[in-house]
């Protein structure tokens, strides 16, 4: 290994069939077999193989069928998340497991114990991705006309966090005793009330289970507005960014040690893995003919109508090869402010028609694209990683299973050659395994503090 040690490299599911918006329609992507378990566990098999760090599923409560072309073209139909990677649990033994869960539309409760499960279950190596969800369809879902505002969300998201990291803390390590000569299945003294009253939560506690076998789960956020790498900066554990470009992640890690340092946290305490996609083929040539051809299966229909919903503007009432209309202002913007900005930049960067724009954004998506051989794609991860603006990578995988196949097979082992990828995994809990403190216990030790 390098100085540095190992990158993390982690797998992202979103879409079953891969990252690309339009990846189903692809003759070799998979059909109906994207709801049977043995899909998936195929995949993670694939990636344990390669000593891959983490899965990472990503998770909308919401199909997204206020779009026209919606339900008939992008129905971006999933598993239930908890469930799946339960079931994951028991046919894999290493590898870690990220779960998405909104902030908005989960109870901290519900939230603590789902992970806490998955963290005994899977013997520590549970993580949870905290989002506060940004889709109408999804407010429409739990009895809202109208996703709740920004800044909202993420004051909700603020307390939600703190309320499970308690829950977790309510039993203190040690306090399950299941003692049959004394009788005593608990040591009440070390089982605690939480007695929170919020702004947005009334929680009481304790949790029904244990402190997990990590203390706390693996904390995860995604999402590069200011108010997400504020959540980062203050309670995760990784971070999955956004930047595409070696000038840009050294901006962007610059900015986030001040966030960690006005939250009294190091440099080291968060992992950043910047999303990228990677395709890889025995020349460049080759890498660029399976971009094309995964943008040709993109209808322009489809494209136009995930700008208008990025942007929240009705684009179909303008021509269609024609610039882009005045975009809202991030102020009272309910919705994705770091898409918003990006579409932003680059209409104005690049001037081009709202044809060409939204299909851009829906081929290539937020995130760096790296196309060519093993030894070019593992430059790039190599590059990135020794100049220290990434600790591993989002790795998203426009085709499934071709593309994790491919990378598994051929750049991870160039990776190993190289020193920067480990050739086994370490010992341990996930957190034991990225480098990462096991929380102390908010309650041990404290005067005072009502039991339960």
């Amino acid at each position: 290994m390098t100085s540095r040690g190992s990158m993390i490299l982690s797998a992202f599911f979103f879409n079953p069939q891969g990252d690309h918006r339009v990846a189903w329609r692809h003759p070799d992507a998979p059909g109906a077999e994207v709801l049977d378990l043995a899909y998936y566990r195929r995949l993670v098999e694939t990636a344990e193989r390669a000593r891959i760090d983490v899965l990472f599923v990503a998770d909308e409560v919401a199909i997204w069928d206020q779009l026209p072309s919606g339900i008939a073209h992008y129905a971006n139909v999933r598993l239930e998340m908890f469930t799946l990677l339960a079931a994951l649990s028991a046919v894999s033994s290493e590898i870690g497991l990220i779960g998405t869960a909104s902030t908005t539309y989960n109870e901290p409760f519900h939230i603590a114990r789902k992970f806490a499960s998955l963290d005994f279950l899977s013997h520590g190596r549970s993580a949870w991705n905290i989002v506060t969800s940004a889709m109408d369809e999804e407010a429409l879902n739990f009895g809202r006309d109208h996703q709740l505002e920004h800044a909202t969300r993420y004051q909700r998201a603020h307390e939600s966090v703190e309320v499970v990291k308690a829950l977790w803390d309510s039993w203190e390590d040690g306090a399950l005793r299941i003692d049959k000569d004394s009788g005593f299945f608990a040591d009440p003294e070390k089982v605690h009330h939480l007695d929170h009253q919020g702004d947005f939560f009334k929680v009481r506690g304790p949790l029904n289970l244990p402190r997990p076998p990590q203390g706390h789960p693996v904390l995860v956020q995604a999402g590069s507005s200011g108010d997400g790498k504020d959540l980062a900066a203050r309670h995760a554990d990784i971070h999955f960014a956004i930047f595409r470009s070696l000038e840009e992640g050294r901006r962007y890690r610059s900015d986030m040690n001040e966030r960690l340092a006005r939250n009294g946290r190091a440099p080291g305490d968060l992992k950043i893995l910047p999303g990228l996609q990677p395709i890889v083929a025995d020349s460049a040539a080759e890498a660029a003919e399976k971009a094309e051809a995964l943008k040709d299966l993109l209808l322009d229909r489809v494209a136009v109508d995930l700008l208008s919903y990025w942007t929240r503007t009705d684009l179909s009432a303008y021509p269609i090869d024609g610039p882009l209309p005045e975009l809202p202002g991030e102020e009272g913007f309910a919705s994705g402010h770091t898409k918003l900005g990006l579409i932003r930049d680059s209409a104005r960067r690049e001037g081009l028609s709202i044809r060409e724009l939204g299909r851009k954004m829906a081929n290539t998506g937020s995130v760096a694209t790296v196309a060519g051989t093993a030894g070019d794609v593992a430059d790039r991860l190599e590059e990135w990683f020794s100049a220290g603006v990434a600790d591993g990578f989002n790795l998203m995988f426009p085709l499934l299973p071709e593309g994790l196949d491919r990378f598994a097979a051929e750049v991870v082992p160039e990776l190993q050659r190289r020193g920067v990828f480990h050739q086994e995994y370490g010992q341990g809990t996930l957190r034991d395994r990225l480098g990462l403190k096991r929380p102390a216990n908010r309650f041990a030790d404290r005067p005072g503090s009502s039991r339960a």
